[in-house]
């Protein structure tokens, strides 16, 4: 699995928004890795921010 496809799938698991540091504590992926899957997320337009710096699969 890709980690874009990981901190997605922990996105959706977790029922609520986060922030890429709670991403990265949940996956346990590097935070550097975990913001850059976001940034791709992002453009894809595949998650929202609901309120600054937390996020959420649409």
């Amino acid at each position: 699995m890709e980690v874009k496809e990981l901190v997605l799938e922990a996105m959706k698991k977790a029922g609520e928004p986060q922030n890429a540091g709670k991403i990265a504590e949940i996956t346990g992926i590097d935070r550097k890795q975990v913001d850059k899957a976001m940034a791709i997320l992002k453009a894809e337009e595949v998650i929202e921010s609901p309120r600054r710096c937390y996020w959420q699969a649409k």
